[in-house]
């Protein structure tokens, strides 16, 4: 008889989780990081030796924060903001400047660097010489508050 009794309640737990999902909103996605920042970028024309200047400015959602880059948290290196810059053909050198982070201190995980508000990223690129096609950029970032959204990439396109 108990093996019975298992069985139905196992039986009415089953029917019960289905129920739950079931009633979902079959719609509903998961909230990506990009939706709570706002990336615009701008590019100086390239000089005669093809070096150019490439600025983003990062708006983050009030209440939410970027990982800086560096983060300075080894445990949180793979959520860090990383910037990265394509030519159609190969560019010959890319450096980014990411701004310093803000230090946010965190008994958990340790402290670690974030960005918050406006963030503008430079980047000095090196194109091959008369490349006037547009650039590729990407932005890899995760947003979070009390909770982090699903990591998202940015791309942009830039003269």
């Amino acid at each position: 008889m108990n093996l019975f009794r298992r069985l139905g309640q196992a039986a009415l737990l089953l029917a019960g989780m289905t129920l739950v999902c079931l009633s979902a909103p079959v719609h509903a996605r998961p909230v990506k990081s990009d939706s709570k920042v706002k990336i615009t970028a701008e590019a100086s024309q390239p000089d005669a030796e093809g070096r150019q200047l490439v600025v983003l400015n990062v708006a983050i959602d009030k209440g939410w924060h970027l990982y800086a880059n560096p983060v300075g948290n080894k445990d949180l290196e793979g959520a860090q903001t990383n910037v990265v810059i394509k030519g159609v053909q190969p560019l010959r050198d890319v450096k980014i400047n990411y701004p310093a982070g803000k230090v946010k201190k965190d008994s958990v995980v340790g402290d670690y660097g974030i960005y918050e508000g406006t963030v503008t990223i430079k980047a000095q690129v090196q194109r091959a010489s008369g490349d006037t096609s547009p650039l590729e950029v990407s932005v890899a970032l995760q947003s979070c508050s009390e909770v982090c959204l699903l990591p998202a990439t940015v791309k942009l396109s830039v003269k």
